[in-house]
């Protein structure tokens, strides 16, 4: 001992023990004295706690003036607010526009000129997306101030700031939209409308960058980026995808992939070499994985290349996130109505002269699912946690077909589901959301906890929830108006 500097020797020793007591012990600890506050407030034990706690952090937001306790009370404060779904936890806005009468003489930010009362069937929403949020990888905690984008069969792409339930730009009329997507990274949303016109809009103003028309009636998109180059696939209703590429949409491929039936099973794998396609609507035909590569490089010598998968009556699929292609399929089983779900993985082999894509099954197992309806959601959580539902129940397995979980809390079929690192919320035509948590279970493992339920209105006036997403601090959901008016429910926890 250095009887010169006994503090530091002591402060040492305070730190390492302080390693073994909990937050709140530790907050409690900063108040006994200088000394052990200083020791308390130690930087690395703060860190260290996030660390733990999270295995993520958004490190950009940890400025000069804020430090890694702040960060972690801050989250630890937002995440207890969402947990417990408490009324004065979070603000409601009601985003009202979509409608079917629009007139556009409103002085709107953006639009350079007044479109006149254009009548349209119905303001029903088709879908929606975050522009800018507070993703759950990297949740920015002193912004709260997130932009979400809708889209409507009344012909417009809306965009809004739902923490003020301020409309920030609207797009001119068009014909009745389908689908909505957005890349983030290149700050542009894309929508396809009922006519098969493919249009991108820039996020910031609302302004159109390029359309493509694929003639299709109804479109599925998904968007990827390859080394920082932009692709967008779209489905068609003959049952093609054609692939394009840039802000420019130049089309570079295009393939058939399931003939005269729908493509509405379209999705890439989270190292962006695959693509996933199928139908829902014909239960003898497969789904295939395409090589993003095949399909990204035009080359009229060379079909992209593809490989069907051994199951048939495809339902749902997810690539597993934590997996560069490992993807779950619900399926029906061979020679009769019941479902299973199987998982592949999906590789390429590369030789001389060709490549080949192979495919392995790694887990198969029977589902019990009580109902013909084809609108089954599957979602994926890690490596081993799958969530999916059917009418109104909610069930979580392990990859290997353990059930995990059950929750059977709607009174109506679930419509949509959001899934992030926290969470699970569920929409449906109940008019409720149900928000459900992750916890790790001591013999299960990783599994959900039913919190509670957040209402969307009046059933006088509403059929139920239609669509729903969420970022770490918020929930928005679409709700469908008796009246062909529909409404976004903006739900915003805030520290």
């Amino acid at each position: 001992m250095d009887p010169h500097h006994p503090h530091y020797l002591i402060g040492d020793c305070l730190i390492h023990i302080f390693t073994f007591i909990t937050e709140d012990d530790l907050v409690i600890a900063s108040h006994v004295c200088k000394d052990w506050h200083e020791a308390a407030d130690t930087p690395w034990l703060w860190r260290r706690l996030c660390l733990q706690r999270w295995s993520f952090c958004n490190l950009a937001v940890l400025g000069e003036r804020l430090s890694w306790k702040s960060y972690f009370l801050r989250r630890c404060h937002i995440e207890m607010k969402m947990t417990s779904g408490r009324s004065g936890g979070y603000t409601c806005k009601s985003l009202r526009g979509h409608t079917g009468m629009l007139s556009l003489s409103l002085s709107l930010p953006y639009v350079s000129h007044p479109i006149p009362h254009v009548h349209c069937p119905s303001g029903r929403v088709v879908g929606l997306v975050y522009l800018q949020g507070s993703s759950a990888q990297h949740p920015d905690l002193w912004n709260s101030s997130a932009t979400v984008c809708s889209a409507s069969t009344d012909g417009t792409v809306r965009a809004w700031n739902i923490q003020n339930g301020e409309l920030l730009w609207c797009s001119p009329v068009q014909s009745p939209l389908t689908e909505i997507v957005s890349d983030e990274q290149h700050e542009v949303v894309i929508t396809a409308d009922s006519t098969g016109l493919i249009k991108t809009w820039q996020i910031q103003t609302g302004q159109e960058v390029a359309s493509f028309s694929t003639a299709s009636p109804g479109c599925t998109l998904v968007q990827y980026n390859i080394n920082n180059n932009w692709f967008l696939t779209v489905g068609t209703s003959q049952g093609s995808l054609c692939t394009l590429a840039d802000s420019a949409l130049t089309k570079t491929t295009s393939m058939m992939v399931c003939d005269t039936f729908k493509v509405n099973i379209l999705l890439v794998s989270p190292d962006k070499k695959w693509i996933a396609a199928g139908t829902k609507d014909h239960d003898d035909l497969s789904p295939k994985v395409i090589y993003t590569e095949s399909l990204t490089s035009s080359s009229e010598d060379e079909d992209p290349l593809c490989q069907s998968l051994p199951v048939t009556g495809c339902q749902a699929a997810v690539f597993i996130p934590t997996q560069p292609a490992r993807l779950a399929i619900i399926h029906y089983k061979e020679r009769s109505n019941n479902k299973a779900l199987t998982v592949f993985d999906v590789s390429i082999k590369k030789t001389k002269y060709k490549s080949e894509i192979q495919v392995q099954q790694v887990e198969s197992f029977p589902l019990t699912l009580n109902t013909r309806s084809s609108h089954i959601l599957l979602e994926a959580k890690d490596s081993d946690c799958l969530v999916l539902s059917a009418d109104q129940e909610l069930w979580v397995y392990s990859l290997k077909g353990t059930l995990l979980a059950s929750f059977n809390e709607h009174t109506m079929p679930i419509s949509s589901m959001c899934l992030d690192s926290f969470r699970v919320v569920t929409a449906s035509q109940d008019l409720s959301l149900r928000v459900l948590t992750w916890k790790n279970d001591r013999d299960s493992g990783l599994t959900l906890e039913s919190r509670y339920h957040l209402l969307g209105g009046s059933h006088t006036m509403s059929r139920g929830f239609t669509h729903v997403a969420c970022d770490y601090t918020s929930i928005v959901a679409s709700v469908e108006g008796k009246d062909g008016k529909d409404v976004l429910k903006a739900y915003v926890f805030t520290c």
